[in-house]
C-alpha cells in the first residue's frame, strides 16, 4: 500500500464544541474530557457521537512517487432508530476563528455524498477541497469530513480511491477496523456540565 493514513474520529468543532449520546444517567457520567482524551472518555461512558461527527484523516505517501487521491465515497453499513439516550454537551459554547475547509456528508440521504465545503480563517476564505489531490512522503494531505444526521443511528465508513506508480486501489477509512457511528439526537434531554456544582445539569 503506497498510502499511510492516520484517522482521528473524535475531532471537536474549534477544539471544544461537541456532543455525545450516552444511555447512562447524569450522575454516573464522568465530567467532560479535553478533546485529546475524548476517545477513552466516550468508550468508558458507552457514548456515541450525537448529531454530527468530524473525522480527520492525515495521509502520507510511503514510496518514492506521488499518489493521486481520486475520490471519496461514503458507505452507510446500517441505519437504526436512534437510541433514547441523554445528550451530553462537552462545552457551554466556544468561539473559533477558524472554520476548516471540509467534505460535508448528510448521512440521512439515500446515497450520501462527500460534498466539498469552503472554510474561513478569521475572514479569509479557505477554498473547498477538490479531487484529484496529490500526496507523497514529503507532502501529506489532511482530509476533514463532517457527517451529520437528524434521523438515524448510522454505521458508516469512507472509501478513498487512489492511483499510484504501482497501480490503484481503495483505502477504507473507519474507526480502527469498526464502522464510524453517528446518531441523531433530536428531542433528547440535553445536559451541560455545571463546573461550580461539579455535576451534569439540564
Amino acid at each position: 500500500m503506497p498510502l499511510k493514513a492516520a484517522v482521528r474520529s473524535h475531532v471537536w468543532t474549534a477544539g471544544c464544541d461537541h456532543a455525545y449520546l450516552s444511555g447512562r444517567a447524569p450522575g454516573s457520567v464522568s465530567p467532560p474530557p479535553v478533546e485529546a482524551d475524548a476517545p477513552a472518555w466516550a468508550s468508558a461512558q458507552g457514548a456515541v457521537h450525537a448529531g454530527s461527527q468530524i473525522v480527520e484523516v492525515t495521509l502520507h505517501g510511503t514510496g518514492e512517487g506521488a499518489v493521486v487521491l481520486e475520490d471519496l465515497e461514503v458507505r452507510v453499513a446500517a441505519r437504526r432508530k436512534p437510541p433514547a439516550w441523554n445528550v451530553y454537551q462537552m462545552s457551554q459554547g466556544c468561539g473559533g476563528g477558524l472554520t476548516p475547509a471540509a467534505f460535508a456528508v448528510n448521512l440521512d440521504a439515500p446515497r450520501p455524498l462527500a460534498r466539498p465545503v469552503a472554510g474561513n480563517d478569521g475572514g479569509d476564505p479557505l477554498p473547498a477541497p477538490a479531487f484529484p489531490l496529490r500526496v507523497s512522503a514529503s507532502e501529506p494531505v489532511v482530509l476533514r469530513v463532517e457527517a451529520a444526521t437528524t434521523g438515524c443511528d448510522c454505521d458508516w465508513s469512507l472509501d478513498l480511491r487512489w492511483t499510484g506508480p504501482s497501480g490503484s486501489g481503495t483505502l477504507r477509512i473507519d474507526d480502527g477496523g469498526r464502522p464510524l457511528r453517528t446518531s441523531a439526537a433530536t428531542g433528547r434531554p440535553v445536559y451541560g456540565y455545571a463546573l461550580e456544582q461539579g455535576r451534569w445539569a439540564r
